[in-house]
């Protein structure tokens, strides 16, 4: 039998060079488009908080929001969702208006106050802009596929300054317990570039103060364990509160857009009795989060307020608030379990959006980028385990079962119930 090094190899250089090719395209798209998105959402903030009277416009604008997309994006209301479900079972390219709605729609909603992300809108535009090169390249379903996974890849990585977990968010979002590694390369070159475009832009991405990290021993290690158990269970409750919201809203709101108007009014009355700080993105309380102590209530309130946001239909993205809450939450937890509030406020961070998007390997390398490579180990145990207590709830509808998340032990036989009598 002959063997050859050479043939496959040659193969080899093909797709590297082809996929090098598109995941630079994608990754120019998606990180101009994440850059102007930073830049009008930070104009959008300042404004907001020079003009704080401008809340109380907080349900018109989410009037306008809805009716918009009542009107135009119809086909594309389903947001990250329509992208899985696209990427599972390719139907049809993903319109190109998804960009421009999404990111009208987030800059409205962080302009007059509501408590939203910014994830959403960065992978939409990603995934979108990347499905247009299935026309222009006249790509098949299954590299269709990778291109839409790029762009998320992409989206993520050029939002928040991560490319590493950028990369396998993209590969890892789309089924719990499985990754697909035939677009690794597209994803991490899609992910790098598009962080570097960010930059070349000018984006700068908010440093964290995370410089207190203690020695792997018995009680720091039973301490981020029990903590991982409380961010997963506020990742299951924050998913399982903001589906419950939504269907709560379409099953009494027939009409779409009174739906983000009455969320707003709700958001409106709320800030009204107590302030202004689970609005917007809330970065400043999350950089508090990592100096000093906090209010031990601080993660409810952006629960709250975020749940009432996005459920009444509110765009942007979940990730963001996660942050804050599980930042918080962590915060609150650090006297209990005597750990650094800045340790706890890092691994909250990161677990409870692990714990609510199934992400663990994507939140422990996010951990790493964002803090240094030192809290790894606690990362990767606090994100597993509020992984594995999430339960089967996530923020992403559409995203798929490819593995149960742990095994369980057969059951004895001498403990199997009794046949049925015939």
């Amino acid at each position: 039998m002959k063997f050859s090094l050479y043939p496959e190899q040659t193969a080899l250089l093909a797709y590297v060079a082809k996929w090098t090719c598109i995941a630079g395209a994608i990754a120019a798209l998606s990180g101009t488009a994440s850059a102007f998105f930073l830049f009008a959402l930070d104009a959008a903030t300042h404004w907001r908080e020079a003009h704080p009277w401008i809340i109380w416009l907080l349900p018109v604008a989410g009037f306008a929001v809805g009716w918009l997309y009542l009107k135009t994006g119809s086909s594309v209301e389903a947001g990250n969702n329509l992208l899985i479900d696209e990427i599972h079972d390719p139907q049809k390219v993903v319109p190109l208006r998804m960009a421009p709605l999404v990111l009208v729609g987030t800059v409205v909603s962080h302009l007059f106050g509501a408590s939203v992300g910014r994830e959403g809108t960065a992978v939409q535009m990603g995934g979108a802009l990347a499905d247009q090169l299935t026309y222009a390249m006249r790509l098949r379903h299954a590299d269709r596929r990778i291109v839409l996974m790029a762009g998320i890849s992409a989206g993520f990585a050029s939002v928040f300054g991560t490319p590493l977990a950028g990369a396998i968010f993209g590969m890892e979002v789309l089924a719990v317990g499985r990754l697909r590694y035939d677009a690794i390369f597209p994803c991490i070159v899609a992910a790098v570039a598009a962080d570097q475009v960010g930059m070349a832009w000018g984006v700068h991405h908010t440093h964290y103060p995370m410089n207190t990290v203690v020695a792997i021993g018995f009680a720091s290690v039973a301490a981020v364990l029990l903590a991982g158990i409380v961010f997963g269970l506020a990742g299951m409750a924050f998913a399982k509160s903001t589906h419950a919201a939504t269907a709560l809203m379409k099953r009494h709101v027939s009409y779409a857009p009174l739906r983000p108007m009455i969320g707003g009014v709700v958001v409106a009355i709320a800030v009204w009795l107590l302030g202004t700080r689970y609005i917007g993105l809330g970065i400043p309380v999350i950089v508090e989060a990592f100096q000093q102590p906090l209010a031990p209530w601080d993660f409810f309130g952006k629960f709250a307020f975020t749940v009432v946001s996005l459920g009444s239909g509110f765009k942007g993205g979940e990730v963001t608030p996660l942050f804050f809450i599980g930042a918080t939450l962590g915060n609150a937890l650090a006297p209990l379990l005597q750990l650094p509030f800045p340790l706890l406020a890092a691994l909250g961070f990161v677990a409870v959006f692990a714990g609510a998007a199934n992400t663990p390997l994507a939140s422990t390398i996010m951990a790493i980028e964002l803090f240094g490579p030192q809290i790894g180990p606690f990362a990767a145990m606090a994100c597993v385990v509020a992984y594995l207590f999430s339960g089967r709830c996530g923020i992403y509808r559409s995203q798929k079962s490819g593995m149960a998340k742990y095994r369980v032990p057969p059951v004895p036989r001498d403990r199997l119930p009794p046949p049925s009598a015939k």
